[in-house]
């Protein structure tokens, strides 16, 4: 059931959010143990804020639309009372008194919250065995990868535990995961959501956003999260726009650029992603959009300057503890941060640089299209215990372009690829033009029927 489906239901009182929540229990109950998906379920929370939402109901209430849909937090977002761990030992027993400013918004939207969900320590690391939590696994194929960081919320959202879920975004962390896992994931405009009360990685490239089965229902999250926070230093003071607006009214006449340099020569792609990639260009071709070849800067280029921003910020983040705690990270997050300690200030001001001139160049490059679509992923999910250390700097992907540039970006599932794990395609488009994106990523989904193909409902 997906989110639409859902609130339609509960305004008529065709379906209880006490019977949805338990539904969401039960299904986290038989099949979580193997997915990982949760690191903590708040089960009698979840049954308490369902009976409140229930007498909303019953009483003509209800708080607005996403009044008693189940959704679960990143484990970077605070939860006051509840453990935040960030996957780490460091905070495996910190419990906020206060919660992150996104998840008191989505409180005051009535949702039901099930639990924290997996992450990769600290929003980097990797699919890690020496945490104190085991990683998330893919619920198309539990020996393989989620991506990451955000992993729990990938996972969960594909196997149907939640019927949504925030997550964050430094370099790829959502759109990825929602790719490799056949979800639907929106990073959007930098400062459009509040980054306050959410465990920061990378600062100046750190994006909250989040994940569901279909883009509608991601425009219903984020209507519900957007909006101006003056506690984050970040946050752009301006009018949220009807993320929903342009839900229905189909691609004709829009211009969408594609980047053949990127896809054939910089980061070449599966089979699958190649053929699902070119069977979305013609939906859409075929729904009245015209197709436009952009010539842009090297994903090598993008990658550099994210890389060392990225890693610079966050050894200054975490530097007190990397002297004092050092043995008690994780391998993978521990080794990939150090890169930082050997930035110097002239190579973290000169990729600042280099990243002020790429914001330029793209903006110049894409004038003239409404869009830019691209591959979410090169390939499908890797095997879990095969995933590189150093894979990050070897592979420049196509998600970092849009969290250097801070333009949002969504990532929707495109089709299928070996064993069936999905395979996905990256939509992006100009500051805050979220509205558009979710109107191109509707009209393919309903074009084709790759919505309506779900999970085995075990796994494997």
């Amino acid at each position: 059931m997906t989110i639409a489906e859902a609130t339609t239901l509960i305004a008529a009182r065709e379906i209880s959010p006490v019977d949805l929540t338990e539904h969401c229990l039960s299904r986290i109950e038989a099949i979580d143990g193997s997915l990982n998906s949760f690191v903590s379920v708040t089960a009698e929370r979840a049954r308490d804020e369902a009976s409140a939402a229930e007498r909303r109901m019953m009483t003509n209430s209800l708080r607005g639309k996403l009044d008693g849909i189940p959704i679960a937090h990143k484990d970077i977002f605070a939860t006051q009372g509840i453990a935040t761990t960030a996957h780490s030992r460091l905070l495996k027993d910190w419990v906020p008194t206060d919660d992150a400013h996104v998840v008191k918004k989505f409180a005051e939207a009535g949702t039901i919250m099930l639990g924290k969900l997996a992450t990769h320590e600290f929003a980097l690391g990797g699919p890690s065995f020496d945490l104190p939590w085991p990683p998330a696994r893919n619920p198309w194929n539990r020996q393989h990868f989620t991506s990451g960081s955000s992993s729990g919320s990938a996972a969960a959202v594909g196997a149907g535990l939640v019927l949504g879920a925030t997550a964050s975004d430094t370099a790829g962390s959502i759109r990825e995961p929602a790719a490799l896992c056949g979800v639907v994931g929106i990073k959007p405009t930098y400062g459009l959501c509040s980054l306050h009360g959410v465990l920061p990685l990378a600062f100046s490239l750190d994006h909250t956003g989040v994940m569901a089965w279909t883009s509608e229902d991601c425009a219903m999250l984020l209507q519900a999260m957007a909006g101006h926070d003056s506690n984050d230093p970040a946050s752009v003071d301006r009018q949220v726009a009807d993320f929903a607006s342009g839900i229905g009214r189909g691609v004709k006449r829009l211009r969408i650029g594609v980047i053949p340099q990127w896809h054939e020569d910089e980061c070449p792609i599966s089979p699958a992603v190649q053929r699902s990639f070119q069977d979305a260009l013609t939906v859409w071709q075929e729904q009245g959009a015209e197709i436009i070849e952009l010539t842009m800067p090297s994903l090598l280029d993008y990658m550099a300057a994210t890389i060392v921003i990225m890693v610079s910020e966050a050894y200054s983040l975490h530097e007190p503890w990397m002297r004092n705690r050092f043995s008690d990270y994780g391998e993978l997050f521990r080794d990939r941060i150090l890169l930082g300690g050997l930035m110097s200030g002239s190579d973290y001001l000169h990729a600042q640089n280099m990243r002020r001139r790429l914001c330029t160049t793209t903006a110049a490059a894409a004038e003239k299209v409404d869009v830019i679509v691209t591959p979410s992923a090169a390939r499908e999910a890797a095997p879990i215990g095969t995933v590189s250390k150093w894979g990050f700097l070897q592979v420049p992907g196509f998600v970092k372009p849009f969290n250097l540039t801070g333009w949002p970006a969504i990532s929707l599932c495109s089709g299928y690829g070996e064993g069936g794990l999905p395979v996905g395609i990256q939509i992006a488009a100009r500051p805050f033009q979220e509205p558009l994106l979710f109107r191109v990523a509707d009209a393919f989904e309903k074009a084709s029927e790759l919505r309506l193909r779900r999970r085995p409902a075990a796994g494997k």
